[in-house]
């Protein structure tokens, strides 16, 4: 069943990095779909439509999206990988995956915490998020948009851990169980080491973003991907 997240492509013949500047000038980035079992297709596709699609799910990355065109009707993916012009954050190319749905695959979903830590509020500790994405694996419709973790009575010394997320029907945690998600520490004294690299908490709740771009590459070092 076709979703509402569609995207139409196009064939791309060219390569390299002239080829590329070509499609950008033109509105256009260059893209390669990969297939399992079959070899990667090169196509062309509009930067905004993308952007604007992924922006407007709430499932960022892991947004399902139809293809129409470029001899990939009916296939339905995930966007593996996006470049990012490092100065202007424009699109420069973009890895799409076809999935089966009906079959599972292994994804990381963000996660998102909720509340504020009695350990944080009274005990002058602070926050400390050193994972923001958990791997599962599931059917491709069945992915999390999110995984909530309610931290509002961790004191400090307190963690949750992979093991304590709960996870919906279907999903199965592929994750390491036993990996520290949040703790409440207190503050490191500068004589002892570097500051503890923690998150505040920001009101009631402090949210992970959606999107994972991938870092891009300097459009002079780009090698065109087939």
């Amino acid at each position: 069943m076709p979703s509402d997240h569609q995207l139409a492509v196009e064939p791309r013949a060219g390569s390299g990095k002239g080829h590329a500047r070509k499609l950008r000038a033109a509105g256009r980035i260059p893209a390669v779909c990969y297939s399992p079992g079959s070899a990667a297709t090169a196509i062309q596709l509009d930067p905004k439509a993308l952007d604007r699609l992924l922006h407007k799910s709430s499932a960022g990355m892991n947004t399902l999206i139809d293809l129409s065109g470029g001899g990939l009707d009916g296939k339905v993916v995930l966007v593996k990988e996006l470049q990012r012009d490092p100065v202007m954050g424009v699109l420069l190319h973009a890895d799409l995956f076809a999935v089966d749905v009906d079959k599972p695959i292994e994804v990381k979903v963000p996660v998102r915490i909720v509340g504020t830590p009695l350990g944080v509020t009274f005990g002058g500790g602070i926050l400390d998020f050193p994972l923001r994405e958990i791997e599962v694996l599931c059917l491709p419709r069945a992915i999390p948009e999110e995984l909530q973790i309610e931290v509002g009575q961790l004191q400090v010394g307190d963690s949750i851990h992979v093991r304590d997320i709960a996870l919906p029907a279907g999903v199965e945690l592929m994750s390491d169980p036993e990996l520290s998600v949040v703790s409440v520490v207190l503050p490191a004294k500068e004589e002892e080491g570097a500051p503890v690299e923690a998150v505040a908490v920001e009101g009631e709740e402090g949210a992970v973003p959606a999107e994972g771009a991938a870092p891009a590459a300097d459009e002079g070092e780009e090698s065109e991907k087939e």
